[in-house]
């Protein structure tokens, strides 16, 4: 054992866990259980590294801190308006169910009364603290779901504060005679106090402390920390705990404008001193009491692993939620948490439980976390997998999450839009301009929410999901969008799609040229690279504007680079009818097109779309000029926009075109379409050269304009 030099401990630590942590991602293993696999490995029963526990779990408690601070962050009041009613009937449904459940386990085991409660309480605590943490990672605590489950996992840890409050006061009274009633109403009276406190300082003192403090971003990140760290320690001298105080600080900051930049802030310190926590976690572990308990843990291990997940389904499938979402939040409680361990602990100290409870709910302990880790990371394909099985958990209508904004008179030209955030957002506003039919799916109900405002169908699901399919009007879209990245998320889309054989076209988007390939051999018809796309149009603008700007302008004159946008109606228009200068007193300084740059183009040069000008003017008008350069033309809904069309077209025997090849033919000037294959007998030539000489009986396939198309194929033959 090393000697006990708290720096030298952390640092054979540290580099333990960084060893383990590079054999789990060679193993493709979550790093949760490399750290927990840490904290054992250093723990007295193998390494026995650790010897300064009390600075292990210092580190450990700022960690949980920080993140029931972040968790705080997200919940604004209006979603805890939302979520409240969901989150307090399944919280202490679950609680109880299975803390009976677990009882009559235990009794019937042959435990005695006192020590059955024990146990059935510590089944009925999941950890919010590693939920949160898979969930953050999976980034899934904005979904539905992910939602719910925080909610009704904090309602679990509020109960097992009092659970603990209560069994702390009836010790006491057995030792000193003082009455419980009291006790507990003092409890709530400082609870109402710390809200009251926060509620005051939510109203009248933080908007304008974190206005102040928000001109420093070092400042603004050291408050937030002392404020987490405070108020978690002020839940603690009132008889709570750090975990509920520093959750209560987050939410006080949740309803500021400077929430997302804190947490964005805060993750990486979050994680590092979360490692701490596992690693405590993990060495605290008594390994000398389960010997005995290995069938004993084995049965409440499986009813944690699975009877807590359905009765947290039954719950919300009774409730109204979909089965899907009511397996993804049951998954989450399919372990016991650090409450748990800490719950025994008490007891045992307490003299109401033996070492060998101790131990079993030790073991129980370790095999959930492990167990539900994989569930939780897996939780996709283990729905798909069980999907079926599960209908007798969702009503026949679930009114919670119904389609009834999905339009069943969609256009047969509408578009599917999975994914609505920033790139998916975007890219709705963009298909609105040019008065496309949009149905969104998003499983945020916020963004869907906004959406609906606006009067976009919009349904809440995930395209994962088999079952959503059904529900959306495949056989009406004539394109389905996925915004989402990550082979993982697009692929199984796309197979489903394949599956149901959709019939319209499929656009997926990725994030890379590796991800492009693949989704191109999987099928989809179309692959968007936003990074690429931004990426090359900003290095355009840049290298475009530093020979466009002059170097000194020592007047009130502004400059402003505008894209012309396709449809707008001065597209095609020479620069002297586009009324810019009578309008806005701005003028064209610069144009330019396919990688050129035209300085002070003259009057008579016509604009095409995706030309980039650089316009020069009064700052005030540049943006009302950008406004008028493209405005869209009105398009009649009646007039179909011009498609691509495909047929195949016989070489009749007495064709002009028998024995001449395609450039001799010239055959896209005379005909306004492309040969991109022909059929010779069985013989089949794909994209044929200007060379390729056209014989009699030649099938030409082409592919121009539909009206051409058309054309050509009411003449039959060429």
């Amino acid at each position: 054992m090393l000697q006990a030099n708290p720096f030298h401990e952390i640092a054979a630590i540290l580099a333990l866990a960084a060893a383990a942590g590079a054999v789990g991602l060679i193993l493709h293993q979550p790093l949760i259980i490399t750290f927990l696999f840490t904290g054992i490995l250093a723990g007295p029963a193998f390494l026995g590294i650790i010897a300064s526990y009390e600075q292990i779990e210092l580190f450990a408690h700022i960690g949980i801190a920080l993140l029931l601070f972040i968790v705080g962050l997200r919940l604004d009041l209006s979603l805890i308006r939302t979520i409240g009613p969901v989150a307090l009937a399944t919280g202490l449904g679950q609680i109880a169910f299975t803390s009976l459940i677990g009882y009559l386990i235990a009794v019937a085991l042959g435990m005695p009364p006192l020590s059955a409660a024990y146990v059935a309480v510590a089944l009925t605590f999941s950890s919010t603290i590693i939920i949160v943490k898979l969930l953050s990672d999976k980034q899934e605590l904005d979904s539905l779901h992910g939602r719910i489950a925080i909610g009704f996992l904090i309602v679990q840890d509020i109960a097992a504060i009092l659970a603990m409050v209560a069994l702390t006061t009836v010790a006491r009274d057995l030792v000193a005679g003082e009455s419980a009633a009291r006790t507990i109403l003092e409890i709530a009276a400082r609870g109402i106090g710390l809200l009251l406190g926060i509620g005051i300082l939510m109203r009248f003192v933080l908007p304008a402390l974190l206005e102040r403090l928000a001109r420093n971003q070092e400042m603004l990140l050291l408050f937030a920390v002392a404020w987490a760290i405070l108020m978690g320690a002020a839940g603690e001298v009132l008889g709570f705990s750090k975990e509920v105080g520093a959750f209560l600080a987050g939410i006080s900051l949740a309803s500021t404008a400077y929430r997302d930049a804190i947490g964005a802030r805060l993750v990486g310190l979050r994680d590092f001193l979360l490692l701490f926590f596992f690693i405590d976690l993990g060495s605290r572990l008594e390994w000398s009491t389960v010997g005995s308990q290995i069938g004993a843990s084995a049965i409440f291990s499986m009813f944690v692993l699975i009877g807590n997940p359905l009765i947290v389904m039954a719950i919300m499938g009774v409730m109204g939620y979909r089965r899907r979402t009511g397996f993804l939040a049951g998954l989450t409680v399919a372990q016991i948490s650090e409450f748990s361990l800490i719950l025994g602990a008490l007891g045992l100290s307490l003299g109401h439980i033996t070492a060998e409870i101790m131990g079993l709910i030790t073991l129980v302990g370790v095999v959930t976390i492990f167990a539900s880790t994989y569930m939780i990371l897996y939780s996709g394909p283990l729905y798909r997998l069980l999907s079926r099985r599960l209908k007798p958990f969702e009503r026949r209508i679930p009114h919670r999450e119904s389609f009834d904004d999905c339009p069943d008179g969609a256009s047969p030209d509408s578009v599917i839009l999975v994914g609505l955030g920033n790139y998916g957002s975007g890219l709705a506003e963009h298909l609105l301009e040019r008065k496309k039919n949009i149905l969104g799916v998003d499983f945020d109900p916020r963004v869907l929410r906004d959406w609906k405002a606006r009067g976009i169908a919009v349904i809440y699901g995930d395209m994962a999901d088999p079952e959503l399919h059904e529900q959306l009007p495949l056989g009406r879209a004539r394109w389905v969008v996925s915004t989402v990245r990550g082979p993982d998320l697009n692929l199984p889309i796309l197979r489903l799609l394949q599956q149901r054989r959709y019939a319209g076209k499929v656009a997926l988007t990725a994030r890379n040229e590796q991800e492009a390939l693949l989704y191109q051999k999987a099928g989809a018809h179309l692959v968007l690279r936003p990074f690429d796309d931004a990426a090359e149009q900003a290095a355009d603008h840049l290298t475009d504007a530093a020979h466009m700007l002059p170097e000194m302008v020592d007047w009130p004159i502004g400059f402003r680079d505008v894209r012309l946008r396709s449809g707008s109606l001065f597209a095609g228009c020479l620069i002297r009818d586009i009324p810019l200068r009578p309008r806005t007193g701005v003028s064209i300084l610069a144009l330019s097109r396919a990688g050129r740059v035209h300085f002070d183009p003259r009057p008579d040069v016509q604009v095409f779309p995706n030309d980039r000008l650089l316009l020069m003017g009064p700052p005030d008008e540049l943006r009302v000029a950008e406004r008028l350069l493209n405005e869209r033309h009105e398009q009649d809904a009646d007039i179909e926009p011009g498609r691509f069309s495909i047929a195949e077209i016989e070489v009749a025997e007495t064709s002009p075109l028998a024995g001449r090849t395609l450039a001799d033919a010239q055959f896209r000037q005379a005909y306004n379409t492309t040969v991109i294959g022909l059929r010779r007998g069985g013989e089949k030539i794909v994209a044929p050269g200007p060379l390729e000489t056209i014989h009699a009986g030649d099938r030409l396939i082409v592919i121009g304009l539909q009206d051409t198309v058309e054309g050509l194929k009411r003449a039959g033959t060429l």
